[in-house]
């Protein structure tokens, strides 16, 4: 098995989620600590973004760091325990909303692949990027 990063890196699916969390810095937390589980936005998930709204979080890296742990929970949720929950605390502080009527969803955004077992946590694939209250402000 392969850490959260290396198993993301080789999906080739995540390219812009790997340059966003290497431009925070947390490639060494998402290799080597954990566990965790991240609900990561792929590619296509990034692409429905706004016009330059990714280029602006890359020029701002705390706010970037604050949106990426926003997808993040330091536990190991398989996708059966996330069914369980009704929300979830995020490293980054806040929680996050979790509906099981229709699928699963956290927050807005649906879980379109789960389960990806990586040695230190789990990824859960989502169709959307996760939006902070404070990103409003650059128009999300």
């Amino acid at each position: 098995m392969s850490n959260i990063i290396e198993t993301a890196t080789v999906a080739n699916s995540f390219n812009t989620l790997i340059t966003a969390v290497k431009a925070v810095g947390l490639v060494e937390t998402l290799a080597e600590r954990g566990p965790f589980t991240v609900f990561a936005p792929d590619d296509a998930a990034f692409a429905k973004l706004p016009e330059d709204a990714l280029e602006e979080l890359l020029k701002d890296t705390a706010k970037l760091k604050q949106l990426l742990t926003y997808h993040m929970v330091e536990d190991r949720l398989l996708f059966a325990d996330v069914m369980k929950l009704a929300s979830v605390q995020t490293l980054q502080g806040q929680r996050l909303g979790i509906a099981t009527n229709n699928g699963v969803k956290v927050n807005h955004a649906q879980v379109i692949q789960a389960d990806i077992v990586c040695d230190n946590g789990i990824i859960h694939v989502l169709d959307a990027v996760l939006t902070l209250p404070s990103t409003k402000a650059i128009g999300w």
